[in-house]
């Protein structure tokens, strides 16, 4: 059977995106629009917060947000090396150190009991991610900000449609921050949201994200520079469009982890999909698999090389951040041996991406699934996969 090539996201495109599109083309405002606001008030209500900004990017958006919390040089944030890379690596642009917390290694997700460990004086903020869909356990990571008078930052770039104590993610942060680049569910090429309940941060937020025309006659302006890290009214278009079409995507997303579940049966020793006791839906980003023991970082490598060579794009999950080359070399030397975050480096070693959009259908699963098995079959001398 012939197989066209398979990629690991693919974004879902429709008429409604084309329509929406052409009609900014056809209008006088590309930035700063009508399409933009309409956005905003639709991905507020969707995700059941008061406010969403638009912005560039999950980067910029979590960098003002920092800078709208007064975090800056001399502060530390707390969070996870395996993680949203795009979102953690706003902390350092915004000039905070970054200290690295270890997660609970079935979520995947920052572990309040640990990240308790690594707070200290200078600690201003604390920022969690739902990892590949997973909600991180919010009730915990709530208690632990409030308890040192912290900020709570949500990143939810990952779980687009996973609930969690009967609420939507993006509903838990002081501010929570969507990424909207692929393989997201809710896919615009480049850009992001940042939603609070907050209308002062929400104010501070928009300020902080341009410099409107509006306010350039204003003496205010110099007072906090603003960053040119607003979303366009193209790519509003194409969120607006895409959100318009998202819990449907989510529902083809379902059948696709469905089909997955059902030939993965056919390794031994698999373990069912984690769901922690608070949380009711998950929405996977991608379809992840965790190689058993026997596999090793460069036998992760052969399995890729040889999914690639199949048609296959796959990739590993994470490199947790506290091993790679920045942060290796910046701070405390000590804060970043391999060892110190024993959960993170043993998922880092051992997660392998699989494929997961909409246009998958259950012969290209079947076969994604049957490449892997044999594989890994020859790769690791039939070492189990573990889910």
């Amino acid at each position: 059977m012939e197989i066209d090539a398979i990629s690991l996201s693919e974004p879902d495109c429709s008429a409604r995106e084309a329509e929406l599109v052409g009609a900014v083309l056809q209008s006088a405002r590309w930035s700063d629009g009508p399409m933009r606001e309409s956005f905003e008030r639709a991905f507020a209500g969707w995700t059941g917060r008061a406010h969403a900004v638009a912005v560039a990017s999950g980067t910029a958006g979590t960098w003002i947000a920092l800078r709208a919390l007064g975090i800056g040089p001399g502060d530390e944030v707390v969070c996870a090396a395996h993680t949203w890379h795009q979102v953690a690596h706003a902390v350092t642009l915004a000039g905070a150190a970054p200290v690295f917390a270890d997660i609970d290694y079935w979520s995947g997700c920052l572990s309040a009991e640990k990240a308790a460990r690594r707070i200290g004086p200078r600690t201003r903020a604390i920022l969690a991610g739902n990892t590949n869909g997973h909600p991180a356990a919010w009730g915990p990571l709530r208690e632990l900000a409030d308890a040192h008078g912290v900020a709570l930052i949500e990143d939810s770039t990952e779980a687009l449609g996973s609930r969690y104590r009967g609420r939507g993610v993006g509903a838990f942060g002081d501010v929570a921050v969507f990424d909207f680049s692929a393989p997201s569910a809710l896919c615009t090429g480049e850009g992001g949201m940042l939603v609070t309940d907050d209308e002062r941060l929400a104010h501070e937020l928009r300020y902080l994200r341009q410099r409107r025309v509006a306010d350039r006659a204003s003496v205010s302006v110099g007072a906090r520079v603003p960053l040119q890290g607003a979303m366009s009214e193209l790519t509003a278009a194409l969120g607006l469009a895409q959100l318009a079409g998202l819990d449907e995507r989510l529902a083809r997303r379902k059948q696709v982890e469905a089909w997955y579940q059902e030939q993965m049966q056919s390794f031994e020793g698999i373990k069912p999909p984690y769901l922690a006791e608070d949380v009711e839906e998950v929405h996977w980003m991608l379809y992840v698999v965790h190689l058993g023991k026997r596999f090793t970082q460069s036998a992760r490598a052969q399995m890729i090389d040889d999914m690639r060579s199949c048609g296959i794009e796959t990739a590993p999950y994470s490199h947790p951040l506290h091993q790679q080359f920045h942060y290796m070399n910046t701070g405390d030397a000590a804060a970043h041996k391999r060892g110190l975050l024993p959960d993170t480096e043993r998922i880092g070693d051992r997660a392998l991406a699989l494929p997961l959009h909409a246009q998958l259908d259950a012969s290209q699963v079947k076969y994604i699934v049957k490449t892997l098995k044999d594989t890994a079959t020859n790769v690791g001398a039939g070492a189990a996969i573990y889910l």
